[in-house]
């Protein structure tokens, strides 16, 4: 170092500025939709956001006929309501592999990436809620010699 700095207000102006982070743009197709793919367990849901009414369409049919239970409807209007967007977007899904909960949970995943997609600005409020990270368990899978993943069989001495 060439440098010597004689006193601690002289070593602030040595340290390099941080770098800014990237400016995120928004992604949209010819139709003026955000496209993006949501994951949870072994469900994955490809979902299609474009300003509306606030209709929700998955696999050709209406949230409520979809999701009967009103838990996984409330899951899935999570990100909206956390970005104040609660009915201004229309949403257009497929959503294939797994259960109802999975499903919903991929699709709560794919609609706030395509909400960060077509408002950028939204991205901190929805990764401070916890919605842009891809929850990653999965079941385990079940080992020889054993009845499921962990759970062995009875043992009896005689």
């Amino acid at each position: 170092m060439a440098d010597t700095v004689q006193s601690l207000e002289g070593l602030s102006a040595l340290k390099p500025a941080a770098p800014e982070a990237p400016k995120r743009v928004q992604k949209l197709d010819k139709q003026g939709r955000a496209y993006a793919t949501g994951k949870r367990k072994n469900a994955v849901a490809r979902v299609w956001l474009k300003p509306g009414s606030g209709k929700i369409v998955i696999n050709e049919r209406a949230i409520e006929v979809y999701f009967a239970r009103p838990v996984l409807r409330m899951l899935i209007q999570q990100p909206f309501v956390a970005a104040n967007r609660a009915g201004q977007f229309d949403v257009n899904c497929t959503v294939s592999g797994g259960g109802l909960s999975g499903q919903a949970g991929a699709l709560r995943h794919g609609i706030s990436r395509a909400l960060t997609y077509y408002e950028p600005d939204l991205r901190g409020a929805l990764k401070k809620g916890g919605f842009m990270t891809r929850d990653s368990r999965v079941v385990e899978r079940k080992k020889y010699g054993r009845k499921k993943a962990r759970r062995s069989f009875q043992f009896s001495k005689r």
